[in-house]
């Protein structure tokens, strides 16, 4: 899940945590001694008393599975149910777009077809390059490219306008390259070295399949990386463009004929039917070295390297050795993948890439009942009511800051299930008889889509995540929390559990994404969406005292599975602080919706929140995720808000020196 892809008071006391890191010591000490660990109890470790069961149906994920966790199930459910729907539009189709996913599926199942269609599909692109004689010739070819979503030389997308947020505008950016980033051309040491070289055995294999011939495969492949040497040397520094601000300089269109007179970007943003009086181009010296390429590269290199990135691009949708050769690059070199997807998993995967949004539209009408949506719909307006009352009272906050924190809070959108449609379902007819065919014409209409975004007054619409896809998200730029179609199902929101059950879930994972509008990530928008950062800063110091002290609390915490890891606090430390204050807002919203509640019920609130983060890792699994900490491990994402609060003691009888009730003095809290 993006943002969930999923937040003090005072520094915990040192003395706190040497006492738990005593009583691991202790712990890991028995085991040694061979006496047999205590049962979990919900006052000792919550995780593993609320998660029993699954744990020990889990206990050792089964071959090639290296983590097991309860949102990797929710994400195999919404896929198995996308195959689903698949089936039954190859099948038996209901209407015009469950006709067009019919045959796409079923011309991706088609695996003798797939084979017998070997390079076919893109003969006609390939056919294109051939034609190629002059340098004039170069830059249409780019550009009748990028019509059909192979991006070749550079990108050009849709993205907000950050001078005006409610509208997008075009973003002309680097790219062109076949490797991660620009380094890969440049770094002289032997991984590097190596690696490259790799790369060019690729380019080698992928052109030969596009029927280079044998005495000119290695010519032509160290043309492709000279090439690309060429582009990687103007490239930004990727830290540098992380930030959406340097990537935004706003350009008229009226002058790139001048400035551009061979790449021939008026042209380019023609093809692409694009009207617009300005465009962000914040790397004028890439595009003047792409220029100045077109005009004195011989044309053969050029076609060499266009064609390399047409079959580069295309490779996953072609015949098996296509396939092959993509993957041992791609997936075994540089995503250190053992075997390729299941080929129902690859085409899914094509279909949700080229026509998302047509999936997305069926997906919505089978899997989300109108009770579903308008159960979400309650609880996340709760949460934010709890927020905004949370607001009220909190006394961390300058009251400028809380003005601006309130106004931006009655401007945020909650949005349930899917995004408002503007899109135009038209489309080129899809047979069953060429996949990659049908992937070509899908991806140009998607490519279309976006481009009809360009200039327009509705960035609210958009979403960058699809409904088909678990998802909760906070969208920064435009002030509104998503909450996908695929995302409403246990064990985020489960209909058949006690409704307080919804709140411990669904309401503390909207509770983390709201409390983000006006935390310090949220303090960079203003309620006017203008990027500043409106925090006083005493703000910053507040908060950074509050989330110290949940860092120290973390750090102290072992790593799951591991006899000598530690869970680095630091590195997640405001998405840990969210974790604390989505399961605040979410507890408040419930108390303020059901105060007669039975004692039943607050636990099953609590129960639904530890059910989030059920997660099993193998050993191998552990030793990868304990060294590169990429996310805070389930056990504590579950335990480590819950020990800060009193309310979770109370639900369960524990008493104040219990492992998961702090002392109200070391308790850490954000908004409440």
């Amino acid at each position: 899940m993006p943002s969930t892809t999923f937040p003090s008071a005072r520094p915990l006391a040192l003395a706190a945590a040497a006492v738990l890191l005593a009583s691991l010591a202790a712990d890991a000490g028995a085991q040694r001694r061979g006496a047999a660990p205590a049962a979990p109890t919900a006052c000792t470790d919550f995780h593993a008393f609320a998660n029993q069961d699954w744990m020990q149906a889990n206990a050792l994920p089964g071959p090639g599975i290296a983590t097991a966790s309860s949102l990797q199930e929710l994400r195999d459910l919404a896929g198995r149910q996308q195959r689903q729907l698949l089936d039954g539009a190859m099948n038996a189709p209901r209407n015009e777009i469950q006709r067009l996913l019919g045959n796409f599926w079923a011309s991706g199942l088609d695996e003798a077809a797939v084979e017998a269609d070997g390079a076919l599909p893109i003969a006609p692109l390939l056919a294109r390059i051939d034609g190629i004689r002059r340098a004039r010739d170069i830059a249409p070819a780019i550009a009748a490219l990028h019509q059909v979503g192979i991006p070749v030389a550079f990108e050009f997308n849709a993205d907000l306008d950050l001078a005006d947020l409610d509208r997008h505008i075009g973003y002309f950016t680097q790219g062109g390259l076949g490797l991660p980033g620009p380094d890969f051309y440049s770094r002289q040491d032997a991984d590097t070295g190596a690696l490259l070289q790799r790369y060019r055995d690729y380019v080698r294999a992928i052109l030969a399949l596009t029927g280079v011939a044998e005495g000119e495969l290695d010519a032509q492949a160290q043309a492709v990386i000279d090439m690309e040497r060429h582009i990687a040397a103007y490239w930004q520094d990727l830290e540098h463009m992380r930030d959406p601000r340097n990537n935004y300089a706003l350009v008229p269109t009226a002058g790139l004929r001048r400035q551009y007179r061979n790449l021939r970007l008026d042209q380019f943003l023609q093809a692409q039917e694009v009207e617009a009086e300005h465009v962000s181009l914040a790397n004028p010296e890439l595009f003047a070295l792409l220029d100045h390429l077109v005009a004195n590269t011989p044309p053969e290199q050029w076609k060499s390297y266009l064609r390399f990135h047409i079959a580069n691009a295309m490779a996953p949708y072609l015949s098996k050795p296509f396939r092959d050769v993509e993957f041992e690059f791609h997936g075994r070199v540089l995503r250190g993948e053992t075997a390729p997807a299941a080929r129902p998993d690859q085409v899914l995967a094509a279909i949700n890439k080229a026509a998302g949004p047509m999936l997305a539209s069926e997906y919505v009408a089978a899997h989300l009942s109108a009770a579903t949506r308008d159960r979400a719909e309650t609880i996340a307006g709760q949460v934010r009511d709890a927020l905004v009352r949370a607001l009220e009272r909190n006394e961390w906050m300058a009251p400028a800051t809380k003005v601006e924190a309130g106004r931006k809070l009655q401007a945020l959108r909650i949005e349930v299930g899917s995004p408002a449609w503007n899109v135009d379902f038209s489309i080129q007819p899809m047979g069953r008889e060429s996949f990659g065919a049908n992937m070509l014409i899908a991806s140009t209409w998607r490519h279309a889509q976006e481009m009809r975004r360009i200039g327009q007054e509705n960035a609210a619409r958009r979403w960058d995540v699809q409904p088909q896809q678990p998802a909760l998200a906070y969208d920064l730029g435009r002030n509104h929390l998503v909450v996908t179609a695929a995302v409403l199902q246990p064990p985020v929101l489960d209909m058949a559990a006690d409704p307080a059950a919804h709140y411990g879930s669904l309401g503390a994972l909207v509770g983390h994404e709201l409390g983000r509008s006006i935390d310090i990530l949220g303090r960079n928008v203003d309620a006017d969406r203008n990027v500043r950062n409106w925090w006083a800063e005493a703000d910053d110091i507040a908060w950074n005292d509050r989330a110290h002290g949940l860092a120290t609390q973390y750090h102290a915490y072992a790593f799951p599975g591991s006899s000598e890891a530690m869970v680095d606090g630091t590195r997640h430390r405001d998405a840990n602080a969210a974790d604390l204050a989505g399961v605040e807002l979410a507890w408040q919203a419930l108390e303020q919706a059901s105060p007669q509640r039975s004692q039943e019920s607050s636990q099953a609130f609590f129960q639904a929140w530890a059910g989030l983060w059920r997660q099993q890792m193998s050993p191998d699994a552990v030793t990868v995720a304990a060294a590169n900490q990429a996310r805070t491990p389930g056990k504590w994402r579950a335990n480590g808000p819950l020990a800060n609060l009193p309310a979770f003691g109370e639900a369960f009888g524990c008493d104040a020196d219990a492992p998961m009730q702090r002392p109200e003095a070391e308790q850490v809290r954000i908004w409440r």
